[in-house]
């Protein structure tokens, strides 16, 4: 996302289409780096220029780059050939339905909906508060995502981790379910998760649990009329119950658990207020 907004507001300010560059490499959770015009090019957080090769950040460079971040900007340094050229800073706005996504899930009894970013905490702050979050962390590296998830798993049970990127896809493997956005989200990170909702879109999120509860509930209802019908039937035969009779029974149960089973094909988004039952508690990532 960073990057699409960047060669946008490129295509949109230079006169000159933009080029591409080559051998890019992402260095995770810092930035990239790459080959441009036969020069080595890195754009990253400032952290990354204190962990490569090469001349610091000059003084202005820094305290502009530590300006916007206060400001909540995402801040990012470009460096050319050992040249310091600047900083690209961008404002983050909440997807598109977020907050509405945010109150639905809310409504279902999710108590504790949280934010894990790579942003600084400006930033994190800024877009929780605009989404209704429980809370927000900024600045966290992959690692550190993932040893958030394992502590909130500890102290709540289950956690559901909704994410799109490579960042996302530890802390996604470590989460009691994994939610991957499909239209958007990286091959790492459909592949690590549970569940991909096949469209860039928030708004499925509390359909997939919705869903999801009423299958639960399916499942339990199926197995009590299975194992209730076994249970009737063994000690019925033994005090006489003919086996043509049992056999109609134990067939009758079995159509009756697949067309209860069926009934999930009707499940229309929105039905979730009456599913009762018992409320999982969720972590969000947006």
């Amino acid at each position: 996302p960073l990057a699409a907004a960047v060669v946008t507001a490129a295509t949109e300010t230079l006169t000159a289409a933009p080029g591409r560059a080559e051998s890019v490499e992402s260095i995770t959770g810092q930035g990239v780096r790459g080959r441009y015009g036969g020069e080595d090019v890195f754009i990253g957080k400032l952290k990354l220029f204190e962990a490569i090769d090469g001349p610091p950040v000059p003084e202005e460079v820094r305290s502009e780059a530590e300006r916007l971040a206060r400001s909540g900007r995402t801040v990012m340094v470009v460096r050319s050939a050992g040249a310091y050229l600047g900083v690209l800073a961008l404002q983050d706005t909440p997807r598109e339905g977020a907050a509405e996504v945010i109150a639905q899930l809310r409504g279902m009894g999710l108590k504790r909906l949280v934010m894990l970013s790579g942003d600084n905490q400006g930033v994190a702050d800024a877009i929780a508060s605009q989404l209704g979050l429980t809370e927000a962390r900024g600045g966290l590296m992959p690692e550190d995502k993932v040893e958030f998830i394992k502590t909130m798993r500890e102290q709540e049970g289950r956690v559901a981790m909704v994410g799109d990127g490579v960042n996302d896809a530890p802390a996604m493997a470590n989460a009691t379910v994994g939610v991957a956005m499909g239209a958007a989200g990286s091959d790492v990170a459909l592949e690590t998760a549970d569940v991909a909702l096949m469209a860039d879109d928030l708004r499925r999120l509390p359909f997939a649990v919705g869903l999801s509860r009423r299958t639960s509930a399916v499942i339990k209802q199926n197995l009590f009329v299975s194992l209730g019908m076994v249970a009737f039937l063994i000690p019925a035969t033994i005090f006489g119950l003919k086996i043509g009779a049992a056999v109609i029974f134990h067939e009758g149960s079995t159509l009756l658990v697949v067309a209860n089973a069926l009934r999930l094909l009707a499940y229309r988004e929105g039905a979730f207020g009456a599913l009762g039952g018992t409320t999982p508690r969720d972590k969000q990532h947006a």
